[in-house]
């Protein structure tokens, strides 16, 4: 395995790829080679960033500028998303957790605080459990969908309940690493759904530029079971070992079908703060029903802010 970091132009519509704001870099792990945007100064506290699912690093753009102040930033595309390699028949929890694993090792190179939104979320907590002795820091968990992404949740509702459906219909209708393609259909369905978060995606001529990044494998892993299979959240959460930060976002029940609409349920997320505590890690929790489930990118003002003042606690590096 060789830890070689590598840089790319980026030029405009390369691949179906945009141009942003920062540079982008690539390294080889192994199995995959990972992309990923630096930013800040290295004699600031190492930052890592975890996009939400369907989502590429640049979600973070907005917010990147304002962590620079405090934080060197490293935000990252899983695999299966972005410019990372796609990896069919191997979207699991422990694969993306273990290839943060090497990318800290090989590129961060010190202790890191970690934070993640929505399945990037839970595995900021993996990290937190399973990582290296000291490489994590602390865990901010955005809006993780801690038990409601599982298919055989502990606790509370599972992901059929929440936002499978609209998962089925990105795998029915792209097929993996989009081999299906017809996404007229999968507009068309989502328009007739009854899910809520189906219905949030208005037709449109193409696809928007984070779904052209995005493996629709990773839809039918999660709505399949398959991508949590060996990592159970209560398990999972019951080896954290750093203080983490929930922020919960958005959530409510749908009155007409009865679906849970939101990343997780007040329920789950005293469950997942119970649970780390009694393993002996410090939780703090924020409920911030008003945010969007990517605070990061619709309110980053926030988003920072609760980040920096909950990261200023934590032990020294």
């Amino acid at each position: 395995m060789t830890g070689k970091v590598t840089t790319h132009p980026n030029p405009l519509g390369r691949g179906g790829f945009v141009a942003h704001a920062y540079p982008e870099k690539q390294v080889n792990l192994g199995e995959i080679t990972m992309n990923y945007a630096e930013a800040g100064s290295p004699d600031k506290p190492a930052l890592l960033l975890i996009p939400e699912q369907t989502g590429s690093w640049w979600s973070y753009e907005p917010a990147i500028e304002l962590l620079t102040e405090d934080f060197h930033v490293f935000a990252v595309d899983l695999r299966g998303q972005g410019r990372s390699t796609w990896t069919p028949k191997r979207y699991s929890l422990d694969n993306f957790g273990n290839d943060l694993v090497r990318f800290i090792s090989l590129v961060i190179r010190r202790p890191v605080i970690v934070s993640g939104n929505s399945s990037g979320g839970v595995l900021a907590a993996w990290l937190s459990a399973y990582s290296l002795p000291g490489q994590i820091r602390g865990a901010l968990c955005e809006d993780a969908p801690f038990f409601a992404s599982e298919l055989v949740p502990a606790f509370g509702h599972n992901i059929r309940q929440g936002a499978g459906p609209f998962f089925e219909l990105l795998s029915k209708h792209l097929g993996d690493q989009w081999s299906i393609g017809d996404w007229a259909a999968f507009c068309a369905a989502a328009e007739a759904s009854s899910s809520k978060l189906a219905r949030f995606f208005p037709a449109s001529a193409e696809p928007p530029q984070n779904f052209k990044e995005y493996d629709p494998e990773w839809a039918r892993a999660f709505f399949e079971g398959t991508a949590g299979l060996n990592s159970p959240h209560d398990r999972m959460l019951a080896q954290v070992k750093t203080p983490v930060l929930i922020t919960h976002h958005n959530r409510a029940v749908d009155p007409e079908t009865g679906d849970f609409v939101g990343s997780l349920s007040d329920e789950q997320a005293q469950k997942a703060q119970d649970i780390m505590a009694t393993a002996g890690a410090k939780v703090d929790y924020e409920s911030r029903p008003e945010a969007h489930h990517m605070m990061h990118q619709f309110d980053p003002a926030l988003y920072v802010k609760l980040l920096t003042e909950w990261s200023s606690a934590l032990p020294a590096e």
